[in-house]
């Protein structure tokens, strides 16, 4: 059976996301909910199938079992195929050693068999974490068109947040003359997003090389890239000036969440010609009770809502019940908001419970502090939450 291809996916998502705090105690980042039905690693999945690229490896490892049993066999993203297809990629045990991934680089080397597996002309690397929409197929021709040994997506960024980015100066070509990961005085705003595309001997050379470093810490920002440019290999940036986030904190999840409102969203989840694939199992239609009010929110299928829902997105099965209010608050699925409870400016994980005349959280106001209530918590009744507090267990009289 031939099962060469031109391109490969490898797709990074065994991130802890430790910055998320309550919301990865149970499940990896890329398996956190966004934008009310789908999960952060649906973005990066879409954007494959989009751009045709229909062989993925998903390298997992911190709590991977939610994350393994939400992709399956990839048949929601048209990933169910008898060559190629999406593959979970978990840490192993192999004839001589066996390790934890440590590093990207490192997390790649470990599959290599993988990808030789399919005889790829390139390998296109992505990070499980962040939000936006990209036609990878157009970074790929760019970087045929420069007989690129490496392209990176770049994107601009203010430079008070450079220091947070692989950070890289180009020349008039857009070939890449210094990398600098997180630097702390960066000399440009030019930031990776993550995304590479790598000629596939290229990239076993230099992962077989930087594993056989052992001073080296495996990772593609800090070791391989920095390597290839000082070599004088041929690293290309490829700019981007869409929508990208990078969803690594409560208050930039939050973000996120937020510019999907509105009667124009800065990101588009409507787009006909690039559809965010996901998979959601079958629900009743949402119910708008009669006195209920909403405004400039997302509301999924099986929710129940009598209450009043401002600037919010609510995931499946959430029920806001009379006179409870929810403003700027993003609230995951099987949540119960009882009558009279009030929840601002909060992110609420799923199977939590607000009873009744309960308050929750603060005004949405300039540097005031976002609240977050983690998985399965119950805010019992008349109980306040005041803002910014991250609530792990049950708050009861």
């Amino acid at each position: 059976m031939l099962r060469k291809k031109e391109c490969v996916a490898m797709l990074l998502a065994g991130g802890q996301g430790s910055r998320l705090h309550a919301l990865t105690n149970r499940l990896a980042k890329p398996a956190v909910t966004f934008g009310a039905k789908y999960r952060i690693i649906d973005f990066p999945l879409s954007n494959c199938v989009n751009s045709g690229i229909d062989t993925v490896g998903v390298l997992t490892q911190y709590q991977p079992l939610l994350l393994n049993e939400y992709i399956g066999n990839g048949q929601p993203w048209d990933l169910d195929r008898n060559v190629g297809g999406v593959h979970i990629l978990p840490p192993y045990q192999g004839k001589h050693k066996t390790d934890w991934y440590r590093g990207t680089a490192n997390a790649i080397y470990q599959n290599i068999h993988f990808l030789k597996s399919y005889d790829p002309e390139h390998v296109l690397i992505l990070s499980g974490d962040h939000i936006y929409k990209m036609d990878y197929g157009q970074m790929l021709r760019f970087h045929k068109q420069n007989d690129a040994a490496l392209t990176i997506a770049v994107i601009n960024v203010p430079l008070a947040e450079a220091s947070r980015f692989g950070i890289m100066n180009t020349d008039e070509l857009g070939r890449v003359i210094s990398f600098e990961e997180k630097p702390k005085n960066p000399k440009s705003t030019k930031a990776s997003m993550g995304i590479y595309v790598f000629d596939a001997p290229v990239l076993y050379r230099y992962l077989e090389e930087d594993e056989a470093n052992p001073f080296s810490d495996h990772d593609f920002g800090k070791n391989i890239i920095p390597r290839m440019v000082e070599e004088g290999a041929a690293v290309f940036a490829y700019e981007f000036n869409g929508y990208w986030k990078d969803v690594g904190t409560l208050q930039s999840l939050w973000e996120a969440n937020a510019d999907l409102l509105g009667e124009n969203p800065a990101f588009n989840l409507y787009d006909p010609d690039w559809r965010i694939y996901s998979r959601n199992f079958a629900l009743p239609p949402q119910f708008i009770a009669a006195g209920a009010r909403i405004r400039n929110s997302i509301i999924t299928e099986g929710c129940y809502i009598e209450g009043t829902v401002i600037n919010s997105l609510l995931s499946n099965n959430v029920r806001v019940e009379k006179g409870a209010i929810v403003k700027d608050a993003i609230i995951f699925a099987n949540t119960v908001i009882e009558a009279g409870a009030t929840v601002n400016y909060t992110i609420v994980d799923e199977n939590a419970k607000i009873s009744r005349d309960a308050v929750v959280g603060g005004e949405r106001k300039d540097e005031a502090p976002l609240t977050l209530i983690a998985f399965g918590v119950t805010i019992d009744a008349d109980m306040t939450v005041p803002a910014g507090e991250i609530i792990e267990k049950d708050i009861v009289l």
